[in-house]
């Protein structure tokens, strides 16, 4: 009998190179087989007398080999393997290519079943071509690949959807009875089938209804699970210890009064949820959202300088260096008017400096910012990873700011709040930029309190988008001249750094070639743009492969504006602050997802100007005319993030790796009602037995579930 647990290679009855095919796919265990669902099915299930058949249709006979032949093309190059099948109406002819061991498996006057789709020759011939083949002994025989629903697999080289089947139907024919994880009640409820009918249907099932539901079931039960992980974190939560930190009204009113701006009523909003946060002995764990150019970052200054007025320090961790000196440069800015002594720190791979409110400034060494840091000179720390390090101690950390924090991904939050923790439990406030949809911020972010920033600040001018048709290309680069000559600054995105060795020998093995060779890279465009387009201007390059060092150099250089141009990858998406760039100019605008998008376009409109987004691709199809509309007519980045969720599905848009969800699951993120039953269910369960002592199934499998999405 086989447990959830044996490997695969346990499995005597299947070839090595199945296993081994099986392996590459991810797939270890009887439990990653079983669990890899299929991703559609073909309905052979009637059989047809070959009299009735019609060309096109997708359709299954039964009958007798009369005759079968391989023989090899006149070019040499192709086995063609022939076969005709009889039945009591008629005969049809079988063809296949580069399969000459079929003439082995279907010998004449054997009972077959053949499934696949009929072809119509050029004198009005029916046959099949490259169908499915089945020998049956008699005419009542279960099959297997054809008369059926035929599930069909996410598949590999060397790896069919028949090898799958045929290791499936082995291992469900032994498989030990699998305990039900999910109660009875939520079963009941939500009318869900017991685990392993559930496996059987989705695998092999009778009716496509049948198989449906059993995919729903999973579906839910994975959501149901991490709902219960959201609210079991917040609860326990709930039973830490954070500082009360006490918010001085006036001393806050007196500082907002020395801006060069006014908080917009959205941004008033959100302060105030956390304003009330961090008075509560119980940690703050909360989500700021807004768009970029919301304002998040006076808010991100604000709640740390509520730290350091009650004695404590505050951290701010991003995702990238030049995002983390970005922040520096921010809060330096926004805490000048402070007369009141306010150290801020900057940690990162390549560098320490320390700021001081009375305006000093100095870059030190690593060891005596950490030094700084650990005997509480430093109240306000910015940084990347560097932050984390086992060498980073605070003396009295009251706060955690973790910026882009979905970048992060969701296995590491509890990693980095454990690694900030000192004594008592630090406040928590993620911010986002990257608008992310309902639907997964109540499931992925779950046990986070949201607060969105859903204003723009007064003033500030919306970006004009256009999309650009080869045939613009040049009317395009003349605009973007006249805005340079009147001293505006353009950033150009492009998909690639370069087509590697190792994806030209992998571009011989496709079809199409020609999608690689209009990939942009940004080093054929900087030398395009340098050289041809626009020689007279003063263009840069930046992408991922630069040393930080380099990165930030020619980043500040454009800031400066010592470059007209800065011809760019994907690094730009994020954080980074050039008042006088007007222009976004983004090549093959058709690879990117419409979050992406959308963040590019937020690095312009920074400023006093009038800024633009110029989306250029050489895609003539309809769905990216549409896709990239989307851009040019949403009225906000989070009704775009609800369309590039529709578009691109949950794992494109956040990364499945991110959330350690199976493919199920990630899809079902798409499926509002699931979701809101599966939370509904998790806190009827909860409320019921706070520990799930009730249910040590359940117990044991929510722990296992922790384990995957929050590793140790």
């Amino acid at each position: 009998m086989f447990e959830l647990d044996t490997p695969l290679s346990e499995i005597k009855s299947a070839p090595p190179k199945l296993i081994k095919n099986l392996q590459r796919l991810g797939l270890k265990t009887v439990r990653d087989l079983l669990w890899h669902f299929p991703s559609r099915y073909e309905d052979f299930s009637q059989i047809y007398v070959i009299d009735d058949l019609q060309p096109g249709q997708q359709a299954t006979i039964q009958g007798t080999v009369e005759s079968v032949d391989t023989k090899r093309s006149w070019k040499k190059k192709i086995f063609i393997t022939e076969a005709f099948i009889a039945d009591e109406t008629g005969t049809i002819r079988a063809v296949w290519f580069n399969q000459p061991y079929i003439k082995n498996s279907l010998r004449e006057g054997s009972l077959v079943n053949l499934s696949g789709k009929i072809s119509i020759a050029g004198d009005n011939e029916f046959y099949f071509s490259n169908p499915a083949y089945e020998a049956v002994a008699k005419r009542e025989t279960e099959t297997l690949h054809t008369g059926r629903l035929v599930p069909i697999y996410p598949e590999t080289r060397g790896l069919t959807s028949k090898g799958i089947r045929y290791i499936l139907t082995n291992v469900l024919g032994a498989l030990k009875q699998i305990p039900e994880p999910l109660p009875e009640s939520v079963r009941r409820d939500y009318e869900l089938p017991e685990i392993n009918e559930a496996l059987r249907a989705v695998h092999f099932p009778e009716e496509i209804d049948l198989a449906l539901q059993a995919k729903k079931r999973f579906a839910f039960e994975e959501l149901f699970f991490l709902q219960l992980f959201n609210i079991e974190e917040k609860n326990k939560l709930k039973k830490e210890i954070a500082p009360e930190l006490k918010t001085d009204f006036d001393k806050l009113k007196k500082w907002l009064a020395s801006l060069s701006f006014v908080l917009t009523a959205a941004q008033k909003k959100v302060t105030f949820e956390i304003i009330k946060d961090m008075a509560k002995h119980e940690p703050m764990n909360r989500l700021l959202q807004g768009d970029v150019g919301s304002g998040k970052t006076v808010v991100a200054v604000i709640s740390a300088l509520i730290a350091t007025d009650n004695g404590y320090q505050a951290a701010l961790m991003a995702p990238t260096e030049i995002l983390a000196k970005q922040h520096y440069e921010t809060f330096k800015k926004l805490l000048r008017p402070i007369r009141q002594k306010v150290t801020v720190g900057l940690l990162t791979g390549s560098g320490a400096w320390l700021f001081t409110s009375d305006d000093l400034e100095s870059e030190i060494k690593k060891t005596e910012l950490l030094k700084a840091i650990k005997n509480g000179a430093v109240h306000i720390l910015i940084g990347t990873h560097a932050l984390i390090e086992k060498n980073v101690v605070f003396k009295k950390l009251g706060l955690v700011i973790i910026d882009e924090q979905h970048r992060f991904g969701v296995a590491q939050r509890a990693s980095l709040l454990k690694s900030f923790k000192s004594g008592t439990a630090p406040h928590f406030l993620s911010m986002s930029a990257t608008p992310i949809p309902r639907t997964l911020t109540l499931t992925i972010f779950g046990d986070l309190d949201l607060s969105i920033i859903d204003e723009m600040p007064a003033g500030r001018k919306s970006i004009i988008t256009k999309i650009v048709a080869p045939e613009n290309r040049t009317k395009a680069y003349a605009f973007v001249r006249d805005q340079i000559r009147k001293g505006r600054q353009a950033f150009v995105i492009c998909p690639r750094i370069e087509i590697t060795d190792n994806q030209q020998s992998t571009m011989s093995n496709v079809s199409s070639v020609a999608a690689w060779d209009e990939v942009k890279t940004v080093k054929e465009e900087y030398e395009k743009l340098s050289k041809k387009i626009f020689p007279d201007l003063k263009i840069a390059m930046l992408h991922g492969k630069l040393k930080p060092k380099e990165k930030n150099g020619t980043m500040l250089d454009f800031k400066n504006k010592k470059y007209d141009i800065l011809v760019s990858t994907s690094v730009v998406e994020v954080g980074v602050d050039v008042p006088n760039a007007s222009i976004m100019l983004i090549e093959g605008a058709d690879r990117f997802g419409l979050a992406q998008l959308y963040q590019f376009r937020g690095r312009v409109g920074r400023g006093v100007h009038q800024s633009f987004c110029l989306l250029f691709t050489d895609s003539s199809s309809k769905s990216t005319a549409d896709r990239l509309s989307a851009l040019v007519t949403a009225k906000n980045g989070f009704e775009l993030a609800e369309r590039d969720l529709a578009i691109r599905g949950p794992g494109e848009f956040l990364g499945s790796s991110q959330t350690g969800l199976p493919d199920i699951a990630m899809r079902a993120l798409q499926n509002m009602m699931l979701i809101q039953e599966g939370r509904a269910a998790a806190e009827k369960i909860i409320a019921e037995s706070p520990d799930l002592k009730k249910y040590p199934l359940l117990r044991e499998r929510i722990d296992q579930f922790q384990k995957s999405i929050h590793p140790e």
